[in-house]
């Protein structure tokens, strides 16, 4: 599983659910969660077992993603 954890503070900066995350990229949470098994993004475990993306990172692939134009 390509899925890392790690034991660092949370206050390297905020944690997004594979939710918030999904409504950035306007996909369902499901691709976010394959991204993470697919290893395009990593993702922290907590102590349930839920997936959060630290928000840094997902702000900097949403640069890398083209803005959808506007219809004419």
């Amino acid at each position: 599983m390509a899925v890392t954890t790690t034991d660092a503070p949370l206050s390297q900066g905020a944690l997004l659910t594979p939710g918030e995350v999904a409504v950035l990229f306007r996909v369902d949470p499901k691709t976010v969660t394959r991204w993470a098994q697919a290893g395009k993004l990593s993702a922290v475990r907590t102590l349930g077992g839920h997936r959060r993306f630290h928000e840094s990172e997902v702000r900097s692939l949403l640069t890398g993603v083209p803005t959808q134009r506007a219809a004419e």
